[in-house]
């Protein structure tokens, strides 16, 4: 642990009774003396306070001091419409390669006469110099250092930040604001990570710890780890990094079909023109040959990441991985995320996982597994 880079709430979270495990070069709380289990399930009914100051924050200014020139100069490195992201708005987007690949996956939040990205802890460094590379002389970027993230989530998410900053109520979904908090500047965005309402929010790391046990002090507030972190999103349907999308992986695979808007399409105003766009665009038109898909495997062994997937319980040709899986303690059974060739991906088609050199079946299901409940 001493060799790993720690948050700024490392002692309170230690304070706390945490288990901390090595991620991403950081020391991380996995879990609290209540367990994963309670942590989830109190995320799902009340509020759930997550450490995540091992994001990336970029911020990028274009010199022309123009924040239409950074969303121009963005757009070449993401299949995403930057330019019509009004000002305090946000949405995701992911950085591709020349094959179609995902390099990262962010958030991108227009603040007025600026661009704050939001970006994967394990990927912060490259997904900078990427930019520095991509996005030439005409903008300055900035990777901050000195604040802490922190994602508030669950349906009391709302009233518990309100008692601190009642202007947090007024936030839709995908908003982004500046606030204050006691003379403190928080970054806020009402989004997450775990298909639940809530904030993001970024603070200087002189007052995180003040700021987090403010939010623990309220009744509704509980601190949740990374066990419980991957859980939910696993429910939510949502992508981790690394597992479920990669360079490998092109967003048509993915099923993020949704995150690339009609004005970077074949024949919208800006079409193509970023890292990979001749496969990305063909595959929007004539569809992948795989497909990411949500899995229900029968009885309650989960099928996690690895499990090779087969159509039938006697073919000898794979169709297919595992590259997420877990137990949802909301929906009371297990679940996984896998790719399947697109022959095989229809929602309610049965096919096999070979498990400790047995076949057992797993139905295509619909994602989220459980439904999303975002502030709209």
């Amino acid at each position: 642990m001493s060799e790993l880079q720690q948050t700024a709430l490392f002692d309170l979270h230690t304070g706390l009774g945490a288990k901390m495990v090595p991620f991403a070069g950081y020391a991380m709380p996995v879990q609290y003396p209540i367990g994963v289990l309670k942590e989830h399930l109190h995320c799902r009914t009340e509020a759930g306070l997550f450490d995540v100051s091992h994001m990336g924050q970029v911020i990028i200014r274009a010199n022309s001091g123009n924040v239409t020139d950074a969303a121009r100069a963005l757009e070449a490195l993401v299949p995403v419409d930057v330019l019509g992201l009004e000002a305090g708005r946000q949405r995701y987007g992911f950085f591709t390669n020349s094959a179609g690949g995902i390099e990262d996956d962010l958030m991108i939040a227009n603040r007025g006469d600026h661009l704050l990205l939001v970006v994967n802890a394990a990927c912060k460094d490259a997904d900078f110099a990427l930019m520095q590379a991509g996005m030439g002389d005409s903008c300055t970027l900035e990777m901050i250092n000195g604040r802490s993230l922190l994602a508030l989530q669950g349906p009391a998410a709302e009233a518990a930040f309100a008692q601190l900053v009642p202007s947090a109520a007024e936030m839709r979904f995908m908003d982004v604001a500046v606030v204050d908090w006691n003379g403190v500047e928080l970054w806020v965005s009402r989004s997450g990570y775990t298909g639940e309402d809530g904030y993001e929010i970024s603070v200087p790391d002189a007052d995180a710890v003040r700021f987090a046990e403010a939010l623990l002090a309220i009744e509704a507030v509980a601190p949740i780890g990374l066990g419980a972190r991957d859980s939910l999103r696993l429910e939510a349907g949502l992508c981790l990094y690394g597992n479920d999308i990669d360079t490998t992986t092109t967003p048509i695979e993915a099923s993020l079909n949704w995150a690339i808007q009609k004005v970077r399409r074949t024949g919208g105003e800006r079409a193509g023109g970023f890292p990979g766009a001749d496969r990305i665009l063909a595959e929007l038109t004539d569809g992948a040959a795989r497909k990411r898909v949500g899995l229900r495997p029968e009885g309650r062994a989960p099928m996690r990441a690895g499990t090779v997937l087969f159509a039938s319980e006697t073919s000898d040709t794979p169709i297919g991985t595992v590259t997420s899986g877990g137990f949802g303690p909301t929906i009371e059974g297990p679940m996984s995320i896998g790719y399947v060739a697109k022959a095989n991906a229809t929602v309610g088609t049965v096919i096999y996982a070979e498990l400790r050199g047995k076949r057992l079946p797993a139905t295509i299901s619909a994602m989220p597994f459980t439904a999303a409940n975002f502030k709209r």
